[in-house]
C-alpha cells in the first residue's frame, strides 16, 4: 500500500502542528493532531491492487457504495441512450480513482460548482465536476468525478489522449465524493442500489454480443 502525494501535505501539515503543541503544551494536547495525522494517511491510502484484463467487463471505477442505477439519454459524450450507475465515496473509503476499461481518452472536461452532499440527486449537476470519455474498439464510456459537501478539490492525473488501462489509477477526489459511470445500452448491468464496490476489482456491467 501507498499513499498518493496529493496527501502528504495534510499528513506533514497536521505532524508539524501535533509536534509544536506537544513542545509547547505537552503531548496530551497533540492527541488530537497526532489522530488527524493517522486519517490523513488512512484516507490518502492508495492499496496496491490487480485488475484481470478483460475487454468483456467494465469494472468499479471507485470504492463505495452503489447509490443508484438509472437509463437516461446521454448528451455530453455518448450522445445516445444509455446507463448511469453512481457510487458514493463516504470518507472511509479509498478515494482513488481507477479506469474501469482500457482505451484512449477523448474527452475531459473540467466544471466548477458547488458543495452539495454527493449523495444528493442534484450534487452531479451542481457540483464542482471533472469527466473523461474513455474509447476502445467495442465502446466508449464515462466517468465523472463528483465532489462533495467536505470534498474541495477534484485531482486528475491524466491529460487528453492518454491511453488507460483497466485499474489504472487517474485521479481522486478529496474527502467524500460520488463517481458515475455513464455506460452504453449493450452492457448487461449486474449491480444494484446498495452494493458494496471496490475499484478495480468489483464488475459493474458486462459487454452483451
Amino acid at each position: 500500500m501507498t499513499i498518493v502525494k496529493d496527501g502528504y501535505p495534510f499528513i506533514l501539515g497536521s505532524l508539524a502542528v501535533a509536534l509544536a503543541v506537544w513542545y509547547g503544551a505537552g503531548i496530551i494536547w497533540c492527541i488530537p493532531f497526532l489522530v488527524l495525522t493517522a486519517y490523513f494517511a488512512y484516507f490518502f491510502r492508495n492499496p496496491k491492487r490487480v485488475t484481470e484484463q478483460d475487454t468483456s467487463v467494465i469494472y468499479s471505477p471507485a470504492d463505495g457504495t452503489v447509490m443508484g442505477v438509472e437509463d437516461f439519454y446521454d448528451e455530453e459524450y455518448l450522445n445516445e441512450e444509455a446507463v448511469k450507475v453512481t457510487i458514493f465515496l463516504s470518507v472511509f473509503n479509498v478515494h482513488v480513482n481507477r479506469s474501469p476499461v482500457s482505451g484512449e481518452i477523448k474527452y475531459q472536461r473540467y466544471t466548477c460548482g458547488q458543495f452539495v452532499p454527493a449523495y444528493e440527486k442534484n450534487a452531479s449537476f451542481e457540483n464542482e465536476r471533472h469527466a473523461i470519455g474513455v474509447e476502445n474498439d467495442k465502446m466508449k464510456v464515462l466517468v465523472i468525478q463528483v465532489a462533495g459537501l467536505l470534498a474541495r478539490r477534484i485531482v486528475s492525473w491524466v491529460t487528453l489522449g492518454h491511453n488507460l488501462t483497466q485499474g489504472e489509477c487517474y485521479g481522486m477526489i478529496k474527502f467524500g465524493s460520488s463517481t458515475e459511470l455513464v455506460l452504453p445500452k449493450n452492457v448487461e448491468i449486474l449491480v444494484k442500489k446498495g452494493d458494496a464496490v471496490t475499484g478495480g476489482k468489483s464488475i459493474i456491467g458486462r459487454v452483451m454480443d
